[in-house]
């Protein structure tokens, strides 16, 4: 275990986004499931979604959308998310008729992927009879490298290092996880080839000051940008976005 303060906050997190071809089918499945609720948006290729524990989840629609097939590695994951439920053979039997896909059992959490193809994990936490969201994992090839990235960008310090794997931030508010893979492929957005499948909203209130910052921790830009909103690149290429109000 470790615990250290981040020298810097470049940003916060404001959102987990999830690619998806059918946003409204996603959107309907993880309410079904774990009870999030929609933010009213009258944007067509955008979903919000409130999970009442804290998160915001992002649904963006992309057609070309390409799903992972874990764990094979040729079409391999880039992150997924972690859920604690009461009983994981009944939830992953919930997911299942919902529309999800058993990938994998064993006694303490049960790996499944949703509708648009992202796996999941339904792990054991009888002492609580919610379901929650309990962090993202980001799959990388260094997950101390990748750890002190994000705290620093998210101004979340590093509270979990060990062989290959490391969380940001603290159980319960909004941690980031990583996770060491063998034969990591990067994304390379906007190539559908090698899709990003996720990417995280990061809110700043100067960008220009905010990208420096990123840029001199080890991030890329990437040629995507819009009105409130630029892409870039971590350290081990997944895509994020630097937003702001205007």
């Amino acid at each position: 275990m470790n615990s250290e303060p981040h020298r810097r906050t470049i940003g916060s997190l404001r959102a987990v986004a999830l690619d998806a071809p059918d946003i409204d089918r996603l959107a309907m499945f993880y309410e079904q499931l774990a009870g999030w609720q929609r933010v009213p948006d009258d944007d067509d290729e955008w979903i919000t979604l409130d999970t009442g524990d804290g998160w915001r989840m992002g649904l963006q629609r992309a057609i070309d959308h390409v799903p992972p097939h874990w764990p094979d590695q040729d079409r391999p994951q880039q992150a997924h998310l972690d859920f604690r439920v009461p009983d994981i053979d009944a939830a992953a039997e919930r997911a299942r008729q919902l529309g999800a896909t058993l990938l994998r059992r064993n006694e303490r959490w049960h790996t499944l992927a949703d509708p648009a193809g992202h796996s999941f994990d339904l792990c054991l936490n009888p002492d609580d009879p919610r379901t929650t969201l309990t962090g993202v994992m980001l799959d990388c090839p260094d997950a101390k490298a990748l750890s002190h990235f994000y705290a620093e960008l998210l101004g979340k310090p590093v509270t979990y290092e060990a062989d290959g794997v490391a969380m940001i931030g603290e159980d319960g508010a909004q941690p980031v996880m990583f996770q060491q893979v063998e034969r990591y492929t990067a994304p390379r957005w906007p190539d559908p080839a090698y899709p990003q499948q996720i990417h995280l909203d990061v809110t700043v209130q100067d960008v220009d000051a905010a990208e420096r910052a990123a840029l001199d921790i080890g991030a890329t830009r990437l040629d995507g940008a819009g009105p409130n909103w630029r892409v870039y690149a971590d350290p081990a290429g997944k895509p994020f976005c630097l937003v702001w109000t205007v």
